[in-house]
């Protein structure tokens, strides 16, 4: 996992598609779904853990771009 684009492809394979409009938004939905994929023993927790971080990386840009 290194690029949103990647966990959006993950979650596609699972049949979720998340687009609200709201970037920051879109990416704390995501996270919530990795969380239960990952609870559910869908995911590993290798690939859980590496999408995390890329979330979070992403949304910190986006809200220190908003600054």
């Amino acid at each position: 996992m290194t690029s949103i684009y990647d966990i959006q492809q993950l979650l596609k394979r699972f049949g979720t598609i998340i687009y609200t409009g709201d970037r920051i938004a879109d990416l704390e939905l995501m996270e919530d779904e990795l969380r239960e994929l990952s609870q559910s023993q869908l995911i590993e927790k290798q690939t859980y853990e590496a999408a995390l971080m890329v979330l979070r990386s992403e949304v910190q840009q986006l809200k220190e771009k908003m600054r």
